[in-house]
């Protein structure tokens, strides 16, 4: 979940200045991506369902699907809450290390346990490390200018992805033209991991963060943020450990954001992405979870130098870097086509879906499988911008953190129906019916809510545009509609846009 910052004024430098200043800058953004990159260096990651399965540790079919798999989307539901708000109180850098305990006790229990108990605790641990995430992509905003904090975004996601796309390449070679057995690989990621897990002591401890430790505004230059305008008039100190304050101050600001935040559900954009990020997010998971046992329903190969997992997740993520990038240049009235072209991209993952279902080709199954993944990711950073373009930094990470826990809940909820033994227990094939049935009901509410919102402008006609705050708007778009603000502060807070006339709300 990466933020974008507050509103900076003038006093703000946009440039990093020359001198030490500089080379200090360029170092830390090399320490950042160079640990990004490093952390996921995993290339036995793609080959683990493969790993159980075979002679290594001969788990059957039926406890991988049925009570290996589901633990993970219980541990990432019961621990996500715990470490959102850890992180932000222990300032990033004891969650990263927990991280990355947490990795290297994963590959630990996939070497050396040999129950489903083992595994069971492996999931966990891996539960852990999904919900740990949040700590470096929120980590680096703390370190660097607001004025960077475009930049810092690109690199840190750009070092992921291609750590992502590296581990996942040389697995493949390892095992395809290398023979590699898949232990060693496994071996060879505890030992990545053992490194990225040292680097991270050597990382910088932020003094601030964005709840529970916040400097005073003026000295970081930066105008008072979200919870610091929500105070104002009650008498209470703006800076300092949030922790140390009343707890009826604290009660007070808890209350007034989730006021806002009930405020912002208003907005039809904001709602509609954010109901797309809970439901999607929830199916997509679910199929990125699954669909190395449903590889290996279809091409129970016993010849490891034929198993192509790393390949396809290679693909998958480079086609998912094309998309998301091509998805800032896509130009259109999102208010108006916003249903349309969510509701095309679902029918489209509905039949790449079906077609994993059906398929007795290992080829078609992970060519649909990159295109379910790529067309997922180009719709993320769109949703992203949607969402967090009308909300204060504060605000923001509070709808974003709500969108990822209700979804948490949604995918666990059909886990412990659809996949675990205590519900159903369907096997894989099955399950892929139950999730092309999912996303084909979700393209039929959002034809029928495009439909809604084109007779609503049908029937508007020209008469009167829609007013600028029921849409969100760009951050380029919105310095037209408010005198004052550079292009890259376009971030209205909330707590602004309610002095508007109610008639804009």
């Amino acid at each position: 979940m990466a933020l974008s910052g507050p509103e900076v004024e003038k006093q703000v430098p946009t440039e990093p200045r020359p001198g030490r200043k500089l080379q200090s800058w360029w170092s830390l953004v090399f320490c950042l991506c160079f640990y990004g990159f490093m952390a996921q260096m995993r290339p036995g990651e793609s080959f683990i369902t493969p790993y159980l399965l075979g002679p290594d540790k001969n788990f059957t079919q039926k406890q991988v699907t049925n009570e290996i798999t589901p633990v993970l989307s219980y541990s990432y539901l019961a621990v996500l809450v715990p470490i959102f708000l850890l992180t932000d109180y222990l300032r990033y850098k004891p969650v990263l290390l927990l991280q990355g305990l947490s990795y290297v006790s994963v590959w630990l229990l996939l070497l050396f346990g040999s129950s489903v108990l083992h595994m069971q605790a492996m999931e966990f641990f891996f539960g852990i490390t999904m919900a740990a995430r949040i700590a470096y992509s929120s980590y680096i905003f703390s370190l660097v200018p607001a004025a960077c904090y475009q930049r810092m975004a690109g690199y840190s996601r750009a070092s992921v992805l291609l750590g992502v796309f590296t581990s996942s390449v040389l697995g493949q070679l390892l095992v395809t033209m290398g023979r590699v057995p898949f232990s060693t690989l496994n071996y060879i990621s505890l030992a990545f991991l053992t490194f990225s897990l040292v680097l991270t002591l050597f990382l910088k401890r932020p003094k601030r963060s964005l709840f529970f430790n916040r400097g005073a505004p003026a000295s970081a230059g930066a105008s008072p943020s979200e919870l610091d305008r929500m105070n104002l008039g009650q008498g209470q100190p703006t800076g300092g450990k949030l922790g140390r304050l009343p707890a009826s101050w604290r009660d007070s600001v808890l209350a007034h954001m989730l006021r806002e935040l009930g405020r912002t559900a208003r907005l039809p954009q904001l709602r509609l992405w954010s109901l797309w990020w809970v439901f999607n997010s929830a199916g997509y998971y679910l199929i990125v979870y699954y669909v190395h046992i449903l590889w290996n329903v279809v091409n129970p190969t016993t010849d490891t130098t034929r198993v192509y997992n790393g390949g396809a997740d290679a693909a998958s993520t480079l086609l998912g870097a094309v998309t998301s990038f091509a998805a800032g240049f896509v130009q259109l009235r999102w208010a108006l086509w916003a249903e349309l072209i969510i509701a095309v991209v679902t029918v489209l993952q509905a039949g790449l879906v079906f077609l994993m279902y059906r398929t007795s080709s290992i080829w078609l199954c992970y060519s649909a499988f990159v295109l379910f993944r790529g067309s997922y990711q180009f719709l993320v950073p769109v949703a992203t911008f949607q969402i967090a373009s009308s909300l204060s930094q504060e605000l923001r990470a509070l709808v974003f953190g709500v969108n990822t826990f209700l979804a948490t809940v949604l995918k666990t909820i059909i886990t412990l129906v659809v996949s675990d033994k205590r519900g159903l227990g369907l096997p894989v094939r099955s399950q892929f019916l139950i999730y092309f049935v999912y996303f084909l009901v979700l393209f039929v509410a959002y034809v029928l809510a495009a439909l809604l919102t084109g007779l609503r402008h049908f029937r508007q006609g020209r008469r009167q545009p829609p007013p600028p705050a029921q849409e969100l708007m760009s951050p380029m778009q919105e310095p037209a509609a408010q005198d004052g603000l550079a292009p890259e502060d376009g971030v209205r807070a909330v707590g602004e846009q309610r002095q508007q006339p109610e008639a804009k709300a």
